[in-house]
């Protein structure tokens, strides 16, 4: 059985690396973009970090540029506006595409784990959130609006 932990994946700063390390975590695994309506998420993404990691949640997010060309820089570019705009301290990787055959092993498991709305396995858009618990399965899958403060709640619910 095939779990998160099975994957690896190249950080922001080009190091690959292995999902093992958040081995009884929960996680909350999002695609991001820098040009998007919903990137002020990222404000609520680090306030939930912050809040949360010492009861064992990790944001991870993963930079994509599918969806309107809204994540165009490199990961230099990329670090640089997430450290300086939204004080970003959470785990971010390099850029990856989320849907298609280019679509990263991780995202095509996510994706298959945790369906969409009426079934659907594509991602829609940027910040669509996927929580995995400790046991390195998918839970449940959030729409770019699903804020993460509501997810915050829902996972504080979980966690007890």
């Amino acid at each position: 059985m095939t779990d998160i932990y099975d994957f690896t994946a190249r950080d922001i700063d080009g190091n690959e690396r292995s999902l093992g390390e958040f081995r009884g975590k929960t996680l909350l695994v999002v695609n991001v973009a820098s040009k998007c309506g919903f990137t002020p998420q990222y404000t609520g993404l680090e306030k939930l970090w912050r809040e949360m990691r010492d009861r064992g949640v990790v944001v991870l997010g993963f930079p994509c540029d599918q969806f309107g060309h809204q994540e165009p820089g490199d990961e230099a570019e990329i670090r640089n506006f997430c450290s300086t705009r939204y004080e970003v301290s959470f785990p971010m990787f390099a850029k990856i595409e989320v849907n298609g055959a280019g679509a990263h092993p991780l995202y095509q498991w996510l994706k298959s784990e945790g369906k969409g709305i009426l079934g659907s396995e594509a991602i829609k858009w940027n910040f669509t959130k996927f929580l995995v618990d400790a046991q390195g399965q998918v839970v449940k899958r959030y729409a770019p609006t699903d804020t993460p403060e509501k997810i915050g709640r829902e996972i504080a619910a979980q966690l007890g």
